[in-house]
């Protein structure tokens, strides 16, 4: 039997200047929940908005004892922001999802049947996005397209924060950058069952979008990054190894070419094809390195994060009635101060 102070669901929703956005919100959410009849917690990240979002969710806080706010130094990120409610969450499953009414609350149930089947991770699938076509739609396709080739789970769409987690499964992933979009394919690398849901893709109501057509750029550079930490940070040198020999193969060939040229037809290498010979050379190398610079960046910051538990948010103040809860030092998670 579940204990008296145990919680079943956490709702982790992130806010960065969704000031109007929020008490609408709010009300969907406890509306869907007090119909399912289970205990639960709000926990409300303040991504160090800059408008009164703060000041919205204190009021909500100090009429609601199942509301938690955790309120971020300054703007860290989406990632981070979602990395420090999934640290204070304590419930069995965890939902999350977005703070600007584009995520309809009505849909939780769906998840949650889901979770009950026996999924570890259920993750929205906006089969029929509004948002533009040409700057988010198409990236968007392509990057989800190539996300299920690389992590080989076949989901539909790996961007949306609408989702949700047993405990165990998003408490232990590390989370830093912009990995929140890839979630599911390192969820699958511990062996995690992960399904999908439709939902809607709601018009944003106030506010305006944190979005644009840089974020879908990055997105594709990330693809890189997550298929590197899923496949070759165990064994870089596969991958190293083979760009390494793939350059060391070119090499000879051009050796090869160069002294054909010198003695068959006594032709000056370095008059004639030297700055076409330098060129190539140069323009190789210069690619490896810097790949292989990008890529040996990510291994190395994976392992300061996890070794060290490096703190990729910093808390201002923490709002909740837990009675465990005494100040700011006693709700940190492990990890989540700024030195």
């Amino acid at each position: 039997m579940r204990s008296e102070s145990s919680v079943r669901y956490s709702i982790v929703v992130p806010f960065y200047n969704e000031q109007e956005n929020i008490p609408p919100l709010y009300m969907k959410i406890t509306e869907v929940m007090d119909s399912i009849g289970e205990s639960y917690e709000l926990i409300f990240i303040d991504d160090g908005s800059r408008d009164n979002s703060f000041k919205v969710l204190s009021d909500i806080y100090e009429h609601d004892r199942r509301v938690n706010i955790v309120r971020l130094r300054r703007n860290f990120g989406q990632t981070p922001a979602l990395k420090a409610g999934f640290d204070f969450a304590r419930g069995e499953v965890i939902i999350s999802m977005d703070g600007d009414l584009q995520h309809d609350p009505e849909e939780i149930p769906r998840f949650l049947e889901k979770i009950e089947e026996g999924y570890d991770l259920v993750s929205g699938w906006r089969y029929a996005r509004r948002d533009h076509w040409l700057l988010r739609q198409v990236p968007s396709r392509a990057a989800n397209w190539m996300m299920a080739k690389l992590s080989g789970i076949e989901l539909h769409d790996f961007g949306t924060t609408f989702k949700a987690y047993r405990r165990e499964i998003i408490q232990e992933i590390q989370l830093y950058g912009e990995l929140h979009r890839f979630i599911p394919a390192l969820a699958s690398s511990t062996g995690a069952r992960i399904t999908e849901v439709p939902i809607t893709d709601g018009e944003r109501k106030s506010g305006k979008s944190n979005y644009g057509i840089g974020r879908t750029i990055r997105v594709f550079l990330d693809l890189l990054i997550v298929k590197f930490l899923l496949d070759y940070s165990t064994r870089p040198l596969q991958f190293f190894g083979l760009l390494g020999f793939g350059g060391a193969t070119l090499g000879m060939l051009i050796a090869v070419y160069l002294a054909f040229e010198k003695f068959a037809h006594g032709v000056n290498v370095m008059t004639q094809h030297g700055p076409l010979m330098l060129l190539a050379v140069a323009l190789f190398i210069s690619g490896v390195q810097l790949v292989s610079m990008g890529l040996l960046g990510e291994l190395i910051a994976r392992t300061y994060y996890e070794s060290q538990n490096k703190p990729v948010y910093a808390l201002r103040e923490v709002k909740s009635h837990r009675k465990d809860v005494g100040d700011t030092e006693q709700t940190r998670p492990s990890g989540s101060s700024e030195r």
